[in-house]
């Protein structure tokens, strides 16, 4: 994203929109800038203001003369007068920012929007975590943090050290150049991005050993991070295996997502209305 000089009337409006804090007016020649490096392309500026197309000359003029009168005049504050920002032409390795700070752009290697796939939400008819697996979700960074690939490579290559499987269809898993290791393409390691998740998979007996990696490396990081653990429940809908073991580690459990009615309908209407019997509604094979 860039300002156009010519339109930006120091309004400042901006400045308070940007999540990452890249904007800033710059008392050198007093327009609204932004830092490149710290800009992770969201577009929240450009998408979150609404554009006036205003001729800036006369924008600039009439906050001139309130000025010297000492008048004061508060904008709208969602609104950039000029219409002065402009998306760039995003290239590699910058355009991966924009895929994962941009809840709406699609990532090219998965066709998925947002950050990671759909996890344990499909589980009961994808099966990718069974009775006794732990499927992890490993979150980095947070509006007005963010985080950097660098430190992304550095835990996934310490998980990968442990023996961890990471999701083939994880955006972050295409950006790896060997998933064995966790290696993450260099072009591509110093590229900020507002928040990714790491996903993998591991047995019962790696769990600790994937927290305490997750505990010990998050030391080392300049950003936060979410640790989730998702579980398989057996068939009284219970976790007697993953549940346990966290416990354990001193973690109080809360139960956040209970999926159902998410599998294939066992029973067709047409079926169901010969035998008679109701089709009860998210019935799964």
């Amino acid at each position: 994203m860039k300002i156009n000089p010519n339109k930006c009337v120091a309004c400042g409006n901006c400045t308070y929109v940007c999540p990452m804090g890249a904007i800033y007016v710059d008392p050198a020649n007093n327009r609204s800038t932004i830092n490149r490096d710290e800009c992770v392309e969201c577009y929240s500026c450009y998408n979150g203001l609404s554009q006036e197309h205003l001729n800036p000359t006369l924008v600039r003029t009439m906050r001139g003369i309130f000025k010297a009168l000492r008048l004061r005049f508060d904008p709208e504050p969602d609104v950039c007068p000029t219409a002065a920002f402009e998306p760039d032409e995003l290239t590699w390795p910058r355009i991966v920012r924009r895929a994962f700070s941009d809840p709406r752009v699609p990532h090219e290697s998965t066709g998925v929007t947002g950050r990671g796939t759909e996890e344990v939400k499909t589980n009961d008819v994808t099966g990718r975590v069974q009775l006794g697996d732990a499927g992890f979700t490993v979150e980095f960074g947070r509006p007005g943090v963010g985080v950097r690939f660098y430190e992304i490579e550095r835990m996934a290559m310490a998980l990968a050290k442990r023996g961890v499987t990471f999701e083939k269809k994880n955006p972050v898993t295409s950006l790896m150049t060997d998933t064995s290791t966790g290696k993450i393409k260099d072009d591509i390691l110093n590229e900020k991005v507002m928040s990714a998740i790491l996903e993998l998979k591991v047995t019962a007996d790696k769990i600790e050993t994937v927290i305490e990696t997750v505990r010990e490396v998050e030391k080392t990081l300049n950003t936060v991070i979410v640790l989730g653990v998702g579980a398989r429940c057996d068939e009284n809908g219970e976790d007697k295996i993953v549940g346990p073991i966290l416990e354990r580690l001193g973690y109080t459990l809360h139960r956040a997502k209970t999926n159902t009615g998410l599998g294939k309908i066992s029973l067709d209407r047409a079926e169901a209305a010969q035998s008679k019997e109701p089709v009860p509604t998210g019935a799964a094979r």
